[in-house]
């Protein structure tokens, strides 16, 4: 009684009758499909050589730029201000002290180009 229920059920799911060959074409249709997809992902691992040149390069690019960034903060620290301009700026514009101060120090000192760049 078993295999007569096995039989009922697996032609029920293929569809009736005769459904043994269109299962096996539908099986290889499926296993070439699940082939190339895997054959995809395998053509598109990286090489571990490309990879470290590409680590290397971004490491490279973001030491230059701390390092410009430090001598450009170097250049604005010796620029001589007036901290009356820094209260007056960060007290007018509504700003932190130390954005006001570095807003002076960017323009050399100016008040007036200071706040004339903070507004347009």
């Amino acid at each position: 009684m078993a295999d007569e229920e096995r039989e009922a059920s697996a032609s029920a799911a293929g569809g009736g009758g005769g459904g043994r060959g269109t299962d096996s074409k539908d099986l290889q249709q499926q296993s070439k499909a699940l082939d190339s997809l895997t054959d995809h992902v395998e053509d598109r691992q990286l090489d571990s050589s490309r990879v470290q040149q590409a680590i290397a390069s971004i490491a490279a690019s973001s030491e230059a730029d701390r390092n410009a960034q430090r001598l450009k903060d170097k250049e604005l620290a010796a620029v001589k201000i007036n901290q009356a301009d820094v209260d007056v700026i960060a007290n007018e514009l509504e700003l932190d002290k130390k954005i006001a101060e570095r807003m002076l120090r960017e323009h050399k000192g100016d008040a007036v180009a200071a706040i004339r760049s903070f507004l347009q």
